[in-house]
């Protein structure tokens, strides 16, 4: 009967332990499922709409097709209020988004609050705004958010996770929200998109809020924004960070950083922009860190990747890059040549993707 009791303890701690381990595998897959394999395609429909073809390997195929070939599960879209010369309206972004959508993507919407591109250096007011006071602005932040959310919605593509603001570091539209000087401005604008997204999802599923600055290599930059963030007590679930390390610093610095934020802010962190040249452009004068070629393009993203992994916490969620398929000088970013042919960095993802 002793002998009995005994063997039934042990093959219960055995039953627990190989509970605790597929619970433990299990916990991993769905960690493993979460992490955001990304790129900014917002201008991947106008290139493939003006007659850019996208090969891999030689084959021609749909932009969104290869990108979802290589692992990528994530898109980016930007939308400007009534840009004038580029293709970013609540129409083009909404099209581009279904289409990402219909091959399984989630989707991130990138709210610049301006006609034109918005970042540290220029966070223009959209015309429609220009003559409106502090108040007025609010009002029109949270009625403009939450109608294209809306709209977003009835497309069938309310978006998982949005981003009121690009770049913010500097704060947005400028003059009313621009830092230092203007935080309670700032905040209260920020408000309102954020209640924005709120409104306009109605009963939807809630998107993830990021706030997104451009500091990925600077702790005491990031610690600057962040502590006085906090202190308004506004709510957001993720710290999206640009990283182009000609402007934003080391790897190690970026290293740091990312400890730094996922011990100080327990946030889940994203690298949200980033690229690398695979010719020569900004390291002409000076010593890079990896060479500007094909080979050197795809290195940089590997380690990127790899400081993100490690981030503690498994806090590090994901690495996007910016953008694809961009056309004109900045090419040299991109994932494809001037013939169109994908480039080795596409496939720096492949290993962590295919079985």
């Amino acid at each position: 009967m002793k002998r009995e009791n005994k063997f039934n303890k042990v093959s219960l701690s055995v039953i627990f332990i190989v509970w605790i381990l597929v619970q433990s595998c299990i916990c991993g897959f769905a960690q493993a499922a979460d992490y955001a394999i990304g790129a900014d395609l917002s201008f991947l429909k106008q290139a493939e709409d003006g007659g850019t073809v996208f090969k891999d390997n030689g084959e021609e195929k749909p932009g969104l097709q290869i990108f979802k070939e290589h692992g990528y599960n994530w898109i980016r879209l930007r939308l400007f209020h009534t840009p004038t010369r580029l293709p970013n309206n609540l129409e083009y972004t909404i099209a581009l988004a279904q289409e990402a959508k219909k091959l399984g993507f989630k989707f991130l919407l990138n709210y610049h609050y301006s006609d034109t591109w918005a970042d540290p250096g220029k966070q223009y007011i959209p015309k429609a705004w220009a003559d409106k006071s502090h108040d007025e602005l609010v009002q029109a932040v949270f009625e403009y958010t939450r109608d294209t959310i809306v709209a977003f919605k009835e497309g069938g593509v309310l978006p998982d996770m949005v981003q009121p603001g690009n770049e913010i570091s500097n704060g947005m539209l400028w003059p009313d929200g621009k830092l230092t000087d203007n935080w309670d401005n700032f905040a209260e604008l920020m408000k309102a998109g954020i209640n924005g997204v709120d409104a306009g999802r109605g009963n939807g599923k809630r998107p993830l809020i990021m706030v997104h600055i451009d500091k990925g290599g600077s702790r005491n930059r990031t610690k600057a924004f962040f502590d006085k963030w906090h202190s308004y007590g506004i709510d957001y679930d993720i710290i999206g960070q640009s990283y182009y390390p000609w402007w934003h610093g080391t790897l190690l610095e970026l290293r740091e950083n990312m400890i730094f934020m996922a011990n100080e802010y327990k946030k889940d962190i994203i690298i949200i922009e980033a690229a690398y040249n695979w010719r020569p452009a900004e390291y002409k004068n000076k010593k890079a860190p990896f060479p500007e070629t094909p080979e050197g393009q795809r290195q940089f993203l590997e380690e990127v990747n790899r400081v993100v992994l490690n981030t503690p916490d498994n806090r590090g969620k994901g690495v996007f890059w910016w953008e694809p398929a961009v056309m004109g000088g900045l090419r040299r970013r991109g994932m494809f040549d001037d013939e169109g042919n994908a480039l080795p960095v596409i496939t720096v993802f492949d290993k962590f993707t295919r079985r």
